[in-house]
């Protein structure tokens, strides 16, 4: 029994060994042997590397990917021995060995003795021995973890990785590879499975473009080909930074990320509609430009059973090739959009410290409760009236549904005598006024002009001296079951703004906000478009830029309001993703930004986003115009060409970011991304792909295939 229960251990342990080397040797590549470690700490190992192996792998660029293992392919250790695990390195840079100031001599003498000018002191001066020696050189390397095989619960081995390592020895031999091809692909998508959100796509991926080491960007050795991939679920309910100067690639890697979210709906399509909004400040994404081939807006020709209306754009002016944009225009005089209409008049005028003004921007035309008194509805009725014909003084066109005034009943027959039998000396204007409003309460038809010229002249009757007023109001409220005046103060601001010559002039300052054509509030529109799985593209570069300022914060405090309704009724809000293109317009600057405001809508965004499941994909040029709180508390980031140490500076402080310092200082290249995600534990050199967008037969034509040929044309073409 005893040797069966030996068979049976030996064949678990050789089954046990064949996982670990299943998971850890398609790490190790031998005959990309490039040296070995000769010095290892806990945060930096010193490698010594020789010319002949340099040259076999291609070279050995700063910030490429190495690593160091004692364990030889095949299975020959189990997974709790302490040789089965793979020590990850970047390079950063040259270190000193014993014999480099000799080296060196040695070079210099050589140099000095070369006699033609066209030979090489490497070749003409040195002899076999004397060259291999120079040959050696070391490399200074980051220890970035250590990939190993764990134990789960139910048994299963799995790959790793820990962003340290737990042991090292002083005597003791590493052998040091250059991964490229399969092993290069495990290493820049490797995905921390603790860190990959509980969501039904926590198992997509979404390739955005390939590895990039340098500059230099030299083709071949298995490095430029192998692809890398984000997990889309790190996007959701985090924030996203993109920084890097104009012209290198920030946009396009917007583009990527919205293009490859948007395509999930065809892989998955029960899970996949993530609704996404793109804030357009230069107009890029709403419309066909010269950079691309073809607009973001059109990305949903790209797959044969996309349709147009998964794609909605939306703008404060319209746009001659865009006939189908949605007008982001309000209709003032809609029972729905008056309370909406007065508060974007109240913004505008937030400047103005004028009294008359002060006491309009007071007045609230919100609807009444429900379960009001009589007197409360008219009383708000009254103040609606009054609100429109200030409107249409300022030159706001009324819809047909308002295309008079309707006032039945609000202005009493008490109101209309003591304006008629005034002896004021206005009491000929008075007795004008007192017809108008009696005509409009009595249900018959007045033009909007008439209507507002009565109330102008109604407020001189309430607020000048000895015109009767007083005596009627004294009646009134000792007849008022709440012994209030007739005339409140929102009513009196309102038409007190309308008795200035300068106040529907101020109001005015709106109508480019108005329309009379739409009945619905075009932040409800684009937040429904969103829970509906829509990719949304807000375009800013047309119109006044306070304007779409105020429209871009209150969209998002639509759906922040939105989503906090659902979330406090004990629902789970709709993922979705807002997109800040040249953040610095919207968001406030890193000085002014406070994280507790709660008058702003985007530091609450910025603060409780995620739990309301509000991811933020916010693009800058500088890391130090986003205030330090966001930073902090960004999980996704993505860093072109900085051109200056203050910005770098900033960014060093976060991840391992320090050992690409001098590469975004000197790489101008377009599209050369630094990429670090919330499930990868490290930084990863990429050159994202190309954006452009065709159709699928168009694409399919010039490939020779489908829908996977279009795929294929877009990889050739980045």
């Amino acid at each position: 029994m005893s040797e069966v229960m030996q068979t049976i251990q030996e064949a678990r342990e050789e089954l046990s060994r064949k996982r670990v080397a299943e998971l850890l040797d398609s790490l190790i590549q031998t005959d990309r042997y490039v040296g070995e470690v000769i010095s290892l700490s806990y945060d930096e190992a010193i490698i010594q590397v020789h010319d002949h192996y340099r040259h076999v792998v291609g070279g050995l660029p700063a910030q490429c990917f190495l690593i160091a293992t004692r364990k030889w392919p095949g299975p020959n250790c189990d997974w709790d021995d302490e040789d089965a695990c793979v020590i990850l390195l970047r390079v950063q840079g040259p270190a000193a060995l014993p014999h480099d100031a000799e080296a060196f001599r040695i070079r210099a003498e050589a140099a000095q003795n070369l006699s033609e000018q066209h030979g090489y002191w490497d070749r003409d001066q040195l002899d076999l021995h004397t060259r291999n020696l120079l040959s050696f050189a070391g490399l200074k390397c980051r220890v970035l973890g250590t990939f190993y095989v764990d134990r789960q619960e139910d048994g299963t081995l799995v790959r790793r990785f820990g962003a340290d390592i737990s042991n090292y020895y002083a005597a003791y031999a590493l052998k040091v590879y250059k991964p490229s091809g399969k092993a290069l692909e495990i290493i820049a998508n490797y995905r921390d499975p603790d860190r990959l959100a509980d969501h039904p796509l926590k198992n997509e991926r979404v390739e955005i473009g390939r590895v990039r080491y340098a500059s230099t960007d030299r083709k071949g050795h298995g490095v430029d080909t192998v692809r890398i991939s984000i997990a889309p679920t790190d996007l959701l309910r985090q924030k996203t930074a993109l920084f890097g100067m104009t012209r290198t690639g920030k946009s396009n890697t917007t583009k990527i990320i919205a293009k490859t979210l948007f395509e999930l709906r065809y892989r998955n399509p029960e899970h996949g509609r993530i609704g996404q909004l793109i804030f357009d400040y230069n107009g890029e994404y709403a419309n066909e430009n010269v950079q691309d081939r073809g607009a973001l807006k059109n990305v949903w020709r790209l797959h044969s059973a996309g349709v147009p209306h998964d794609v909605v754009t939306y703008g404060t002016e319209p746009h001659p090739n865009d006939p189908d944009r949605r007008l982001m225009k309000v209709n003032f005089y809609l029972n729905e959009m008056l309370p909406l209409g007065k508060r974007l008049i109240d913004d505008l005028l937030a400047n103005e410290k004028v009294r008359y003004v002060e006491a309009f921007r007071r007045v609230s035309v919100d609807a009444p409760l429900e379960g009001a008194d009589q007197s409360t509805i008219t009383r708000h009725r009254r103040r609606c009236l009054a609100y429109r014909a200030l409107l249409s003084k300022a030159g706001f066109e009324p819809p047909e549904i308002f295309k008079y005034p309707r006032g039945e009943r609000l202005f009493n027959r008490e109101l209309i005598e003591a304006m008629r039998n005034s002896k004021h000396t206005q009491a000929h204007q008075f007795a004008d006024a007192a017809q108008v409003l009696e005509r409009v309460s009595a249900g018959q038809r007045m033009s909007w002009d008439q209507l507002a010229h009565a109330l102008a002249v109604l407020y001189s009757f309430i607020t000048m001296s000895d015109t009767g007023y007083e005596e009627f109001n004294r009646q009134y409220m000792s007849q008022s079951s709440s012994g209030s005046s007739w005339a409140d103060e929102d009513f009196l601001g309102i038409i007190g703004m309308l008795a200035q010559r300068n106040g529907p002039v101020l109001v005015k300052r709106a109508l480019n906000q108005h329309t009379s054509t739409v009945n619905r509030d075009f932040a409800d529109m684009i937040c429904e478009d969103l829970h509906k799985g829509r990719l949304v593209i807000v375009d800013q570069s047309l119109g006044n830029t306070e304007l779409n300022r105020l429209n871009a914060d209150r969209v998002m405090e639509h759906i922040f309001r939105t989503h906090q309704r659902v979330f406090s009724g004990g629902q789970i809000p709709p993922d979705i993703i807002v997109y800040v293109e040249e953040a610095h317009n919207l968001l406030p600057s890193g000085t002014d930004f406070d994280p507790d405001d709660s008058r702003s809508i985007w530091p609450r965004v910025a603060k409780e986003g995620a739990k309301l499941h509000i991811g933020l994909v916010y693009a800058t040029q500088e890391v130090s115009s986003i205030h330090r709180s966001v930073l902090k508390n960004t999980a996704n980031w993505f860093i072109g060409h900085l051109n200056n140490t203050d910005e770098t500076r900033e960014l060093v402080k976060f991840y391992d970011f320090a050992d690409y310092q001098s590469s975004i200082l000197r790489g101008q290249d377009p599209g050369f991304i630094r990429v670090k995600t919330l499930s990868n534990p490290y930084v990863v050199p990429a050159q994202i792909d190309r954006f452009y967008v065709e159709t699928v037969s168009t694409a399919a034509k010039e490939t020779g295939g489908g829908a996977d040929s279009v795929q294929e044309a877009e990889r050739s073409e980045s």
